[in-house]
């Protein structure tokens, strides 16, 4: 296990996808997090960022005691979307390569290789939300700084809190863009239907079935976005300004960490199953 680990590991370094996904999310984080509030700040009363919002609102959440919700606020959409593809990536691609028999053919078991892909991919991910916190407390210093502002930062706990709900966000994603890759055996179709269905299917879905049949909140209390979002809407509690795009309190911060372990669970079922009856000849 521990060699396969260390292989796929090598291989997420090695590949520069990893760090343009891991790029493209900071990039996102800091330009909708402060660089365009910030702007938006500057510039006075008058313009889209700070209408309906008191300005000192605006700046308090860039300040260092809002760095956890700028540093996980985008994880249930855009950055969530980045680690699907990561995903569908670190499984699919043994496929359109050609090498996955080749990997079951050296010596790890079928379990194994799936094992150490996904333990690989956690542990990214996990490099994922540590290098967002970083970037997010630099801006939100920086921002203090030039503003005379307080450096009060959350306590040990709340980052502990917001790293481990950005962790598992992310983690549910990713795992759900592999199964994709696993069960459809390619890279393409994975990637372009999980995408598709996080940034359009599932939030087009729960605002139709909100505004026309309410009653289908049963179901899209269900959906893995929803979830997600809730997460982080628990996890930032009173730090939670204007809530990002697809952060809402649909449902209780333990019924979506219940859910998105249920998904996990779900997920590494259907893949070990997947793996364990497959035909790779």
């Amino acid at each position: 296990m521990s060699g396969s680990y260390v292989a796929e590991l090598v291989k997420l370094r090695k590949r520069s996808t990893t760090w343009v996904l891991f790029g493209t999310a900071m990039v996102l984080s800091m330009t909708f997090g402060y660089l365009i509030p910030y702007l938006g700040y500057v510039s006075g009363d008058d313009n889209i960022q700070t209408q309906g919002v008191p300005r000192a609102q605006v700046l308090a959440d860039m300040l260092p005691g809002g760095v956890v919700g700028n540093a996980i606020g985008g994880f249930p959409v855009f950055a969530g979307a980045l680690a699907l593809v990561l995903g569908a990536l670190v499984v699919g691609s043994e496929y359109g390569w050609g090498t996955v028999r080749t990997v079951l053919t050296q010596g790890p078991d079928r379990f194994t290789v799936l094992a150490a892909q996904l333990a690989a991919l956690v542990s990214v991910l996990a490099g994922w939300v540590l290098g967002n916190f970083a970037a997010s407390s630099i801006a939100s210093a920086a921002i203090a700084l030039a503003e005379g502002q307080s450096m009060a930062w959350p306590g040990p706990v709340d980052l502990l809190t917001g790293a481990g709900a950005g962790l598992l966000v992310l983690t549910t994603w990713a795992v759900l863009g592999a199964v994709l890759a696993l069960v459809l055996r390619g890279v393409a179709l994975p990637i372009g239907l999980g995408v598709v269905w996080v940034l359009g299917i599932e939030a087009l879905f729960v605002g139709v079935a909100g505004s026309v049949l309410p009653e289908l909140d049963v179901v899209t209390n269900l959906l893995p976005g929803v979830n997600a979002g809730a997460l982080v809407y628990a996890a930032l509690g009173d730090a939670l300004g204007e809530a990002p795009p697809g952060v809402t309190d649909a449902v209780s911060g333990t019924r979506a960490l219940v859910t998105l372990f249920g998904y996990l669970l779900v997920a590494g079922v259907l893949a070990a199953t997947t793996v364990r009856r497959r035909d790779v000849a």
